[in-house]
């Protein structure tokens, strides 16, 4: 696959040690091994030892309702390729072939514990500068912890964002090493609640009143915390975007995987929230105009060829021509804001329209926009209108 016709997203998962991370992504990958003939991609890991221990981990919970073992200062990438099925000359143009999704999964315990050496602080703070090219990042709220602490659900709360804007503080210097800012930090930071099966009657606005409510300077401050690191602080969602997350059904010696909440909302919101966010961060001047100049930078042109992919237009490739037909897309600005204004019921006509004329690519784009839509109906996510 020439390297022009892939594309790479990043997205960062925090959350306290137990708070189901593994599950998380043994789910997200599991179930995409299952037949399934309405999609047309298909999601394959690029690291094949990974892939398949992903992949017994949903097994065991499929066919042994066995819950995979929980990992301690076990820091992974997982990097996944979304494949869109080849429809041959029909779609040589198209923008890309090849979505590549890593997943960083940064460990519980790093917020949470005394390090041991100065090897693990300095593994502690490589790590974290990996998932710095990430736009989305997801901060897990454990359901059991809230449970657990029914009636006084703050102290959980409190305890948890601060521990983690805390944990950003001690890293900063070192992460941010030379440099007073960073233009390269996640931008989207979404509050999900994992195990949210362990409380069925919570939906995510009944979800963000209880975080907000018990929490909001915490949540707050976690905000603050997070821009210290960034140029264009006012590019920034930090806990403006929620969402509900169960893997499975996690019953007494049952474990239902198909039964499961938002973990299929995370490959689309890498892909469309990005370039939702940053055009509107655009269109309202809040990251500078001298950006527009340097769109040689990597990111910019992938926002480019994912409006390019949900128009179904075409792209034409040579030395240069990728990075042309994207620094014309992004710089004429209203194809972007077509691609982002593509909502509703003219949503759904490209949709069909793309299904029908076997614009794989497109269909996919679109249906990834039209998942977050459902989900924002159903009460599942919650988006920012910053």
């Amino acid at each position: 696959m020439a390297k022009n016709r892939t594309i790479d997203q990043h997205i960062a998962v925090f959350g306290e040690s137990g708070s189901g991370k593994t599950i998380l992504v043994s789910s997200f990958y599991g179930k995409a091994q299952e037949p399934n003939s309405s999609t047309n991609y298909s999601i394959l890991a690029d690291k094949v030892g990974q892939g398949n221990k992903l992949h017994q981990n949903y097994l065991g919970m499929r066919d042994e309702s066995n819950v995979p073992v929980q990992t301690i200062f076990d820091a992974s990438a997982y990097e996944f390729s979304v494949k869109i099925k080849n429809n041959g000359a029909a779609e040589k143009g198209r923008p890309f072939d090849v979505l590549r999704l890593t997943w960083h999964d940064y460990p519980g315990e790093w917020f949470e514990e005394d390090l041991s050496s100065e090897k693990v602080e300095n593994r502690r703070v490589e790590t974290f500068r990996s998932l710095l090219k990430s736009d989305v990042a997801f901060f897990l709220v454990d359901g059991q912890r809230l449970l657990d602490y029914a009636g006084e659900e703050e102290r959980y709360l409190k305890s948890v964002f601060t521990n983690f804007s805390n944990g950003l503080l001690a890293l900063q210097d070192d992460i941010l090493g030379d440099e007073k800012e960073l233009s390269q930090f996640p931008r989207i930071w979404v509050i999900a609640l994992s195990k949210a099966d362990l409380l069925p009657d919570m939906d995510v606005i009944a979800f963000r009143d209880m975080v907000i409510g018990k929490a909001g300077g915490e949540v707050a401050r976690l905000n603050e915390v997070v821009s210290s690191f960034l140029q264009h602080k006012e590019a920034l969602s930090a806990g403006q975007d929620f969402m509900l997350l169960s893997s499975a059904k996690f019953e007494a010696g049952n474990i239902e995987v198909n039964e499961r909440v938002g973990v299929d909302l995370m490959l689309p919101m890498a892909a469309i929230l990005p370039l939702e966010r940053h055009t509107r961060w655009a269109n309202r001047k809040l990251l500078p105009a001298r950006i527009a100049e340097n769109f040689l930078n990597a990111d910019a042109v992938h926002y480019a060829l994912i409006a390019a992919g949900l128009l179904a237009k075409s792209v034409k490739f040579g030395k240069v021509a990728k990075v042309q037909a994207a620094l014309q897309l992004v710089l004429q600005g209203k194809n972007v804001d077509d691609a982002i204004n593509l909502v509703g019921e003219k949503l759904r006509g490209a949709n069909a329209r793309a299904v029908e004329d076997s614009q794989h690519l497109a269909a996919m784009l679109t249906g990834f926009k039209i998942k977050l839509e459902e989900a924002e109906k159903s009460g599942v996510f919650l988006r920012s209108q910053q």
